[in-house]
């Protein structure tokens, strides 16, 4: 409820004053982000916290792009769906061939994406370390073709 100008003014004021180093936001469309970018310390944002992931794709018809031109990450969160992309039977297949689990799979797709920062959740040490294990599964377009 709190205006966008006033936000972004209150995180410079406290970035000058060395209270944080750096401040984003969450669920802020393309003209939300806009007129962000165009009050007062709006050019300090460093980054957007949006639903992303294989099937959540909408974000990049105009926000991403123009996200990318500016230099704002994308925090994509819920990057698996809350596990329903492990059920998926393209991704299982195309997995498969890989080497990997249809969440690392997932994992590993936005970590190809440029200015993408995945945040996956979990509570238990076996998803955990499935999500650690897609590391070393970088995809690129030979993978996607």
């Amino acid at each position: 409820a709190v205006p966008l100008g006033e936000t972004g003014e209150a995180f410079a004021q406290l970035k000058q004053a060395g209270r944080i180093r750096h401040w984003g936001v969450s669920h802020l469309d393309i003209s939300e982000m806009r007129g962000l970018w165009s009050l007062p310390g709006g050019q300090g944002v460093q980054a957007n916290q949006l639903l992303y992931n294989l099937t959540r794709r909408g974000i990049e018809f105009d926000l991403l792009p123009w996200q990318r031109l500016r230099g704002i990450p994308t925090m994509a969160y819920s990057p698996i769906e809350q596990g329903r992309l492990a059920g998926n039977r393209r991704l299982a297949d195309f997995s498969k061939r890989h080497g990997m689990t249809p969440a690392q799979s997932a994992l590993a797709w936005l970590a190809a994406q440029p200015d993408v920062i995945a945040i996956p959740k979990t509570g238990n040490r076996k998803p955990l370390q499935e999500n650690f294990d897609s590391l070393p599964h970088p995809l690129h377009a030979a993978h996607l073709g």
